[in-house]
């Protein structure tokens, strides 16, 4: 195709020309020739015009040396000598002039019968002119009518001085003749000759120079394309290619040869389709290319795959027949394109499109495509699929602790391990975030899926090793099995998705099925969420301030800042039931803020200097802005930074990372008191204490509760954590104290503080404002001394969930802390389980003593028997009453 291109800057003359060259001769009109050839032919005789001027110079020279020898001498015996002289040097230019074009040109037989026959003529034309000059006379008009006929010679000589050349010696020697034979009135008829010679060869001489410009501007144009046409063979994508009538090879760009690694004699001379691979059948672009091909029609573009052995190459080809002048088919000129670099970004940007770029798992779109794919597996609906929604615990805190880059690594050896597990039962996926889904054919044994997600909790929640962290995290999986829990893929995402949010609600680390009573708490958390983002807009949201009282001096020495919510329907509601939905759906570190900056502004209007605790959600804490807030609310209150004591539970622990040390150092800059609250009741114990900053430590009311009961072991526990506290010099508070008892109990093992009920309820910030003006800031105890919690003893009925199996049961004698269950077999004291004491609510309790169909249960936190009243179709009817009774 180079070859092509580069001829098209002479294509038209070619076309002129070729009519020329065929009409004079030297190429028979039906002979396929190359017209670019027959080009260079008339450009280089166009060059002969200085050797032209020369051999008609030198044969005029010799003319007139001869018509003055021959005057001179009046016919001399050495005349005739003269003649052959001019004659021999005459024809000796004209065949020199003669055979250097013939070395030019290629040999044709019309050519080489040129030099002979000229000759030949030259002689004859000579002799004629000769005898009519020397051996008689002729007319004025028949000499003038010869003049005539040679003046339209020798223009025709000039103008095309291959074919004429010889005849510039016909005007020579009849300008002798009549200077000879006397008759000067001829002599005007040779000089009219001889100007027409002359101004024909300027006139020749004008054209050639104005080609020679031309020729060299198309030479320049020509090198130009040439250049660009090497450099993108060289550097580009494409290349070019050239073949035969026949189909075969006579052309392809070097850098060809390289791609397909075979050498030239390999690829020239071979049909141009064994370049492409036809394998099994034709593809679109193979069938394309044939077609054309055999149709001998012009082509853009068609992606066919290269006959590349170990290696997937794919190219764009793109070719048009050639066609000479007079319309025969010479083969096909093209060019091709590397594709293969374009279909490998197509592949994988399909396969982002399908699969997670971070993990290599497939994403959310492929997984529901598995998933509606595994549903119709049987037409009538009836395919058994289980479905897993996964959420990992505590992964978000990684993610804002330890940065991005930890987190990404995070996912991919949770990914790994995940993979691992499933194996060939399912498919896994990545959904974003922290949430993956498994989707599981063929599955829907609870038994089995029971295992599996077991396993896959107990594998995950395995620690991981990452820039030489420990990292610790868990996870919590929401089941639904199809048909049972949905037909559709719909209603198995949203099934599994609420059997999720039930495990995260149960304490994570846990897997659930789906249940139908899920529905309900799902519509009574989104009644919440709703309601509380109205609650915030219309101020429903309130603080009660609780007492906390040194043990030494019992002095009030601070308040604990509470959130309350008074629903203008509802009435109040506890915030165990609203600060989890508000953390899941971000509200908490508005509300957070606004309790942080509300708690104080009251505290600088307490006389003394009382401070203030106030509760930090985790998701707060790991804002890289919450110092600022800090600082802002103090500012903005005038409250001195040692006033305020910034309570944070264990859940902000995963190790010693960096981030959570420096926040640390952030806070306590500023000046805030940090405690550390809940202390024991996390999944990590000791290892954070060794460099938090605490000031103080609150011991959990789940220790503090029975502690005074003889024979109970909480004791034990509240004095060795006293011990550890004061080994680190921190305070410590003991919550949840209710009774007199326990206020001796906890002085005794070294408490410094108390925080409880015994000391008062939370109250309002004006009923602060009156306890510590009015009574000077000293706390009185109230309450029993020792005794029973209150508690009811009517019979409800329950549902009570041990290690995902359901059970019915009668429970009575409720108080806070615990109550019996009835109608279950022998349950092993110290197994947690899960009891359903309000419509649609699980709490999380433990057995503490069992005796065959009865047991006793602790609850994990206090329960408010005024709730009782909430769930009244509870309650067991007279014949559940005696049936258990009996």
């Amino acid at each position: 195709m180079g070859m092509d291109l580069r001829s098209q800057l002479t294509e038209t003359d070619a076309g002129e020309r070729a009519g020329w060259i065929a009409g004079l001769g030297l190429a028979e009109a039906s002979t396929t020739f190359q017209a670019e050839d027959q080009v260079a032919r008339v450009e280089r005789t166009a060059a002969m015009w200085p050797m032209t001027i020369f051999a008609q110079l030198l044969t005029l020279t010799l003319a007139l040396t001869a018509a003055w020898s021959l005057q001179a001498q009046n016919f001399g015996t050495d005349a005739p000598v003269y003649a052959a002289a001019v004659l021999g040097l005459n024809l000796i230019a004209l065949l020199a002039i003669r055979s250097k074009r013939i070395r030019r040109l290629p040999p044709h037989h019309v050519i080489r019968a040129i030099v002979p026959v000229a000759g030949m003529m030259s002689i004859g034309i000579a002799l004629l002119g000769w005898e009519l000059i020397a051996f008689g006379s002729l007319p004025i008009v028949t000499l003038c009518i010869i003049s005539l006929a040679v003046t339209f010679l020798i223009m025709l000589t000039a103008l095309m001085p291959v074919q004429a050349a010889a005849l510039a010696f016909v005007a020579a020697a009849i300008v002798t003749g009549t200077v000879q034979s006397g008759q000067y009135q001829v002599m005007v008829v040779g000089i009219v000759v001889f100007t027409a010679f002359w101004i024909a060869t300027l006139i020749n001489m004008r054209l050639d120079t104005t080609q020679s410009h031309v020729r060299e501007r198309n030479e320049s144009k020509a090198r130009r394309a040439n250049r660009l046409l090497e450099q993108f063979e060289a550097n580009g994508n494409g290349w070019f290619w050239e073949t035969d009538r026949s189909g075969r090879i006579v052309y392809v760009s070097p850098k060809l040869f390289e791609a397909l690694g075979r050498e030239a004699k390999d690829v020239i001379g071979k049909p141009f389709t064994s370049l492409i691979r036809f394998e099994g059948g034709a593809q679109d672009g193979e069938r394309a290319l044939g077609f054309h091909l055999s149709t001998r029609s012009s082509f853009n573009d068609v992606t066919v795959r290269a006959d590349v052995q170990g290696e997937e190459l794919w190219w764009a080809i793109s070719g048009r027949p050639i066609v000479d002048q007079i319309g025969q088919f010479r083969g096909y000129a093209g060019s091709g394109t590397d594709l293969t670099e374009k279909r490998r970004s197509e592949a994988e940007a399909n396969r982002l499109a399908r699969y997670d770029s971070l993990t290599g798992l497939a994403n959310r779109k492929e997984m529901q495509m598995a998933l509606e794919k595994a549903l119709d597996a049987k037409e009538d609906g009836s395919a058994e699929v289980a479905l897993f929604l996964l959420d990992l615990d505590r992964f978000k805190a990684v993610n804002d602790t330890m940065g991005h880059p930890v987190g990404d690594e995070l996912l991919k050896q949770v990914s790994k391990r995940l993979f691992r597990v499933v194996g060939s039962k399912g498919m896994v996926g990545r959904l974003g975030g922290d949430e993956f889904k498994v989707v599981l054919p063929d599955m829907s044994k609870q038994g089995p899926l029971d295992d599996l997600a077991a396993q896959i909790i107990s594998d995950l929640s395995q620690p991981y090793m990452i820039d030489g962290i420990t990292l610790s995290i868990g996870c919590s999986i929401g089941i639904a099995v199809a048909p049972t829990d949905g037909a559709t893929s719909e209603e198995l995402v949203r099934n599994s998705d609420l059997a999720l949010y039930v495990a995260k609600a149960d304490g994570r680390g846990v897997h659930r099925f789906y249940q139908r009573e899920m529905h309900a708490g799902a519509k009574q958390r989104k009644r919440t969420e709703d309601d509380l983002r109205v609650a915030m807009s219309n101020d429903e949201l309130h603080i009660a301030y609780q007492p906390q009282v040194s043990t030494t001096t019992e002095k009030i020495v601070g308040y604990e800042s509470l959130i309350r919510w008074t629903h203008p329907s509802q009435g109040a509601i506890s915030p165990e039931d609203f600060i989890p939905v508000a953390e899941d759906v971000r509200l908490i570190e508005q509300i957070g803020e606004w309790i942080l900056r509300k708690s104080c502004m009251d505290a600088a209007q307490w006389p003394g200097n009382a401070r203030v605790a106030v509760n930090v959600s985790p998701i707060q804490f790991v804002n890289p802005n919450f110092p600022k807030v800090v600082a802002s609310a103090l500012a903005n209150a005038q409250l001195a930074p040692e006033r305020l004591e910034l309570e944070l539970t264990e859940s902000v622990f995963l190790d010693e990372g960096h981030d959570t040390n420096t926040m640390f150092k952030t806070l306590k800059r500023i000046g805030v008191r940090l405690a550390l609250d809940d202390f024991g009741t996390g999944y990590s114990a000791l290892g954070y204490l060794k460099t938090a900053p605490f000031d103080k430590i609150k011991i959990d009311q789940s220790f503090i509760r029975g502690a005074a009961v003889v024979g109970n072991r909480n004791a034990a526990i509240i004095k060795a954590i006293v011990s550890l506290a004061e080994s680190l010099y921190m305070e410590t508070t003991a919550e949840g104290v209710e009774l007199k008892d326990e206020i001796e109990l906890v002085k005794q093992l070294g408490c410094s503080h108390i925080q409880g009920y015994v000391y008062g309820k939370p109250m309002p910030h004006e009923e602060v404002l009156k306890q510590l003006s009015g009574g000077k800031g000293v706390a009185t105890a109230e309450g029993h001394r020792a005794s029973r919690s209150p508690r009811r003893s009517l019979f409800r009925s329950a549902t009570v969930d041990i290690d995902g199996a359901k059970n019915k049961a009668l429970i009575r004698n409720i108080s806070s802390t615990g109550a019996m269950v009835e109608g279950i077999g022998d349950i092993k004291a110290g197994t947690d389980i899960l009891i359903e004491i309000l419509e649609g609510q699980m709490f999380k309790s433990t057995v503490r003593w069992s005796d065959k169909e009865r047991m006793g249960i602790e609850f994990a936190r206090n329960f408010d028997l005024e709730r009782l009243g909430e769930s009244p179709s509870k309650i067991a009817k007279p014949a559940a009453r005696r049936a258990s009774a009996a």
